[in-house]
């Protein structure tokens, strides 16, 4: 082969790898179970792409993997719920312009019967009791934002994280899953609020239901936040698409939206955006 003509397949190789995404492409978004669980996403995506002509897709796993998956260039936003491991993502490099979204709360549920006596305890004195009673604690084991959150109230109890103990029980699943197999074996399990309330709704009948006994204590509150991954780690990134994301889930009208979002009544986030 001709070195012009290598030379020029080369530069064809080079240019079509860095090239930004066509006008028009969805933007995919990496971002936690319980955006996806409480059905958040399914009014936010219609609403966007009737505002701006932009489909929206995604994929809700952990914060943990949602964070690697935008190290590894496979989204162009995210949308997670894990501050210490957000601001490591960003110092790495890996994302731009971090903005708070929205909030709600962290609450550790249990059996009505409450056989470990957490009901109406702080967080960290409420694992402490149950850890005593050596009762069922479900715990998602995926460093998504929950279990981090999980992780971070244990060391605050003053308590290694029990992984070893036999009733310290690891889902490696989503947060609905990990409900109910704490509803299964009559255990505790830590979830945010929203998609308690979601599990609640969908599980009125019956004393089986897993209630919410921890509540209301300021270490448990939990913040969402959008985030665009970095065109100069991630060249081929949809990067305007995510800005146009970011700017619109962050303008007073979509936060009224999120603010707005019930389920059986009750509100499940409360708009943080500045």
């Amino acid at each position: 082969m001709p070195r012009f003509v290598q030379i020029a397949i080369v530069c064809l190789l080079v240019v079509g790898s860095t090239v930004a995404p066509a006008k028009g492409q969805p933007v995919i978004m990496a971002t936690t179970t319980s955006t996806d669980n409480t059905g958040l996403l399914d009014v936010l995506a219609p609403a966007f792409k009737k505002d701006t002509g932009i489909e929206l897709r995604w994929v809700a796993v952990g914060t943990g993997k949602a964070l690697k998956m935008g190290e590894n260039c496979d989204v162009d936003v995210l949308f997670v719920h894990a501050p210490d491991a957000e601001t490591a993502f960003l110092v790495k490099g890996f994302g731009l312009d971090r903005r708070p979204v929205m909030t709600n709360d962290f609450v550790i549920i249990g059996p009505a019967a409450d056989p470990a006596g957490a009901k109406g305890r702080l967080a960290g004195r409420a694992l402490k009791a149950i850890a005593q009673a050596g009762a069922v604690f479900v715990s998602r084991g995926d460093l998504s934002g929950t279990h981090q959150k999980e992780l971070s109230l244990w060391r605050m109890a003053d308590m290694a994280v029990p992984d070893k103990a036999p009733w310290y029980v690891q889902t490696g699943q989503g947060m609905i899953k990990t409900i109910l197999v704490a509803e299964e074996r009559g255990g505790y399990a830590l979830t945010d609020r929203g998609t308690y309330i979601k599990y609640a709704a969908a599980r009125r009948a019956g004393s089986h239901v897993l209630k919410v006994l921890v509540e209301g204590d300021p270490n448990m509150l939990n913040h969402y936040s959008v985030i665009a991954v970095n065109p100069r780690r991630c060249p081929s990134v949809n990067h305007q698409a995510a800005v146009r994301f970011a700017d619109w889930v962050t303008s007073a009208a979509v936060q009224e939206l999120i603010g707005s979002f019930k389920l059986l009544g009750k509100p499940l986030f409360v708009p943080a955006a500045r």
